[in-house]
Formats: C-alpha cells, sequence, structure tokens
C-alpha cells in the first residue's frame, strides 16, 4: 500500500466532557495502550474548518491580515471558516467563506490539499481549495464584526508568499500549506492533476 495514513481506533473504556464552548469543545478519553495499560487523552472536538487559496490571473494570492489572540499576533492567512453545519457540502462553505471574507467568486475549484492541524490535540481537518478565475462578487459586501471589522485584504504573488513562509516571516497553519503545495503542484503536475472540488473527504463526510 505504501506510506499513506490508515483509520484506526484504539479503544475507549470511559469518556467526558468538561468543556463545551460556542464552537468547540474539549473532551477527556481514557485510552487503552497497546501494552495494556490506560491513559488519558485531552483534546478539541472541532467541526472541522476550509481554507481557499484564491489565485488572479496575475498568480497573486488573495491574503487576509486578522489579529489572532491565542497567539496574540495579527496573521496573515488565506480565507477560512468553520464547517457550521454537520454534513455541510464544503465547497459550498469555501465559497461563502471567499465572498464573505474576500467578496469575490471563483469559476474553477479544486481540491489542494486536506490536513489535520494539530492532531496530537485536536481533532481539527481542514480542507484548502485551489480558486481560480477569480472576479468580483454580485451584490452587498458581507457585514463582517468583531476581529474580522478591520481585516486587510492584499494580494500578493504566490513565489513570494514561498519565500516569506520559508524565512519565517509568515506563521498561518492554512496559507504556509496552501502556498507549498500549489507551488508543489505547480512544479510538478500542474493544477489540472489536482483532485477535483467535490472528491471524497473522508474526514468530514458530505453530501454532494
Amino acid at each position: 500500500m505504501g506510506i499513506q495514513d490508515t483509520p484506526e481506533e484504539w479503544r475507549t473504556v470511559a469518556t467526558a466532557t468538561p468543556f463545551t464552548g460556542n464552537k468547540t469543545s474539549v473532551r477527556t478519553d481514557e485510552v487503552v495502550m497497546p501494552d495494556g495499560s490506560t491513559v488519558t487523552r485531552d483534546y478539541q472536538v472541532h467541526p472541522g474548518s476550509v481554507a481557499v487559496l484564491a489565485l488572479d490571473d496575475a498568480g497573486r494570492v488573495i491574503v487576509l491580515r486578522q489579529y489572532r489572540h491565542p497567539v496574540r499576533h495579527r496573521l496573515w492567512e488565506i480565507p477560512a471558516g468553520l464547517l457550521d453545519i454537520p454534513g455541510e457540502n464544503p465547497l459550498h462553505a469555501a465559497q461563502r467563506e471567499l465572498y464573505e471574507e474576500a467578496h469575490v467568486k471563483a469559476e474553477d475549484w479544486r481540491v489542494l490539499v486536506d490536513v489535520y492541524t494539530t492532531p496530537g490535540g485536536c481533532d481539527e481537518a481542514v480542507r484548502v481549495f485551489l480558486a481560480r478565475e477569480i472576479s468580483a462578487a454580485d451584490g452587498e459586501r458581507y457585514e463582517v464584526s468583531e476581529e474580522e471589522a478591520d481585516m486587510e485584504l492584499a494580494r500578493v504573488p504566490l513565489d513570494e508568499l514561498v519565500r516569506l513562509v520559508l524565512a519565517g516571516a509568515l506563521h498561518n497553519n492554512c496559507l504556509a500549506v496552501g502556498v507549498l503545495a500549489l507551488h508543489a503542484a505547480l512544479t510538478g503536475d500542474g493544477a489540472e492533476a489536482l483532485r477535483p472540488a467535490d472528491a471524497p473527504w473522508p474526514a468530514r463526510p458530505f453530501e454532494a
């Protein structure tokens, strides 16, 4: 089978949810190890997310600058958001986020990469899409609030973002994974070889 992640679930003998928040919660499981011992594992339960690397005809990526309180940084990111509805089609969620955060639409969509962001402490799964053939969205701009109220938008050449990620100047997970994956795709088999936008996603199954 070669190098490939495979599903597996070790036996859980007890579970509790000591904290439930607005979007996520914390779960405590008692998990049986291979030697028969039992250990406690605490982790964040997350609905999943989508992110969009939107590439314009000039080879520039749409990026947003937003304050992130847990890390006390204002980070450059790509449009992203939660899967708010269980079983929601991730493409629909990605299209919504691109409209709400950047007020653009795209005609060509492909799956760029799927990742678990922090599998040692959170079950969040993220699907990063590549969106091309972008143009201004129709209608009024989405009304933003809270951390999104003062977001900055920019269009930065893909090669420059790759350089900044490798230089340690950019730290957002989805941005770093997205630009490096796209750079690899473009220097390999090309974007046309990427998976279709409706490719299966076992980590977050959805209705077509």
